[in-house]
């Protein structure tokens, strides 16, 4: 029985469904863990497929090709560490999410995830079957556990391996992140330890997929519930940690312990690593968004230079008559300061031509939201011909606060193809934007220093579409409108508990009936990074027809 082990951490970013390309990396990886002299790499859960691979799993061809690569891939690996990687598995007409350990030119065993999730972003019972309670896996002389992700969230797959003789758990990863996630995995591995008596490494995967954003934030803890390695979170890392036996089982030497960013410092991590991900692993040649001089574009201008580099972004002022000057010159001012390539298109022709196309048909009627909406709809217009023209992918600047309550206008403002603050109230939006201008984020392409002007933040927030318009003069104030929407939106309160904690009965019943009726706004618009426990989209799902009101 060894006394040492070298076990490599590949903290990983895979892209999904490109099969080739992730083993390539696992290649890559493998042989800088060879020369520094591990024994075994272990990858993220479903590195080999990416994840999460959602219907893909449903496809035939698509199981048959990651298992395929996991079989060439064993054979023609060659001397070097074990290999523990995530991948699909069928198996007698079923699939499953599994682990393969590969060694000796062969895949030497396959391990299946048990705890399917079917909550919130996750809907594994959907294309997945649920495995058996495992087993350890023998690995050069060692019994390893190995509970795939979901599985160490309750205590029976992990009692089941200690039971059967494991003596190290070692637990594959692809849990997104959110605002509070990584205190949650910290408590649920401390539990797991605690009653396994158990040594446990945490392996997350990094990067961004869709709406879902991976954080890394590996970790490693001893038996004995005490912090050995912490990885860093929001980039890729190779770590190799060192283990001895001792009289009590594995210990793992301590190593580097990186400090884990929270709260506003993460989420803006978070969204930088949502663009940069959805752009590159699309293929877009940069992004454009309308800079007006508001908080909200100004934010996700400063995310885009900070995922891509000034030279991939495109702003564009379209002024209308209602315009003040005052945005006109904060525009400029965030976009000479950020160093993005900036052009204003004023658009009050291309408003005066729709009205008059439309103006046989809305004769007689009074001025509205009609011809509001007419401004939007112009600067869509603009800004999807200019990512015809120029191939760089419009990004949408509308806030969790205005997509929950409808103030957005579809095929207008909503026009585009990712929204990096989509899953930002307008009270975070401020603090991210004050956060970003205190801080130069490391690893990101921006400017040091105030890249947002601070009359930006300071300005009474408006759209601008007609004389003296303000947010307020239809909403309540942003702290109260977001208060009484995160009751609604992520935690489901009863209306009569969201009024107890200040707000007018009014005003509850307002914001409720403006968040029903925008179901169908939401439906329309572009994926945008996840940052709270409850998105619209992939975590909260209601029905656009829906009569229900609640009584206060």
């Amino acid at each position: 029985m060894p006394s040492s082990l070298k076990i490599a951490l590949a903290q990983a970013n895979p892209v999904v469904g490109d099969i080739n390309g992730n083993l390539a990396k696992l290649r890559d990886m493998r042989a800088r863990a060879a020369s520094l002299g591990a024994d075994l790499i272990v990858f993220p859960e479903l590195f080999v497929t990416g994840y999460p691979p959602e219907d893909l799993v449903l496809k035939p061809a698509f199981v048959d090709a990651a298992r395929r690569a996991v079989e060439a891939l064993a054979e023609t690996l060659g001397e070097g560490p074990a290999v523990l990687v995530g991948t699909v598995w069928p198996d007698a007409g079923r699939v499953y999410n599994a682990v393969a350990l590969v060694d000796n030119g062969r895949v030497e065993a396959v391990r299946y995830k048990v705890d399917l999730p079917n909550y919130g972003v996750f809907d594994e019972k959907r294309v997945f079957e649920a495995g058996p309670l495992p087993g350890p896996i023998s690995c050069r002389g060692v019994r390893i556990g190995v509970p795939i992700c979901e599985d160490i969230w309750g205590s029976e797959v992990v009692e089941c391996l200690a039971e059967t003789g494991a003596e190290i758990l070692i637990s594959p990863n692809g849990s997104p992140f959110d605002w509070t996630k990584p205190d949650v995995r910290m408590n649920v591995a401390v539990a797991r330890v605690t009653e396994s008596q158990l040594p446990l490494i945490y392996l997350n995967q990094i990067g961004g997929q869709d709406e879902l954003v991976f954080d890394g934030a590996s970790f490693v803890l001893n038996a004995d519930r005490s912090l050995a390695v912490q990885l860093p979170a929001w980039e890729e890392q190779l770590v190799v940690t060192d283990w001895h036996r001792d009289d009590d089982g594995w210990v793992c030497a301590t190593g580097e312990r990186a400090p884990i960013a929270t709260g506003d410092a993460a989420a803006y991590q978070a969204c930088v690593l949502g663009v940069r991900d959805y752009v590159e692993k699309n293929g877009f040649p940069g992004v454009i968004l309308g800079l007006s001089g508001g908080i909200d574009s100004a934010l996700v201008a400063a995310i885009a230079v900070d995922a891509l580099g000034p030279s991939r972004v495109r702003a564009v002022m379209m002024p209308y008559r209602y315009t003040s000057v005052e945005s006109i010159t904060d525009a400029a001012a965030c976009a000479k300061a950020l160093g993005v390539s900036y052009q204003t298109l004023p658009i009050e022709d291309a408003v005066a031509g729709l009205t008059k196309a439309l103006e046989p048909a809305l004769r007689g009627t009074n001025a509205d939201t009609t011809e509001e909406n007419l401004q939007a709809r112009a600067r869509g217009i603009i800004l999807m011909a200019l990512s015809n023209k120029f191939g760089g992918m419009v990004l949408t600047t509308g806030n969790k606060s205005e997509m929950s309550v409808g103030y957005a206008t579809l095929y207008g403002d909503m026009n585009g193809g990712y929204n990096p603050v989509k899953d930002l109230y307008k009270t975070e939006v401020y603090r991210l934007a004050r956060w970003r201008n205190a801080h130069l984020l490391e690893g990101g392409k921006g400017p040091a220093g105030e890249v947002i002007p601070e009359s930006i933040i300071t300005k009474v927030p408006t759209a601008e579409l007609r004389p003296n318009q303000t947010d307020q003069d239809s909403l309540p104030p942003y702290a109260a409108l977001d208060d009484i929407l995160s009751c609604l939106v992520e935690k489901e309160m009863a209306l009569a508990d969201i009024v107890a904690r200040g707000h007018a009965p009014e005003t509850v019943k307002h914001v409720e009936r403006l968040l029903y009726l925008a179901e169908y706004k939401r439906r329309q618009a572009p994926p945008g990074v996840k940052i709270s426990s409850r998105n619209f989209g992939r975590d909260r799902r209601y029905p656009i027809v829906n009569r229900f009101r609640e009584s206060v």
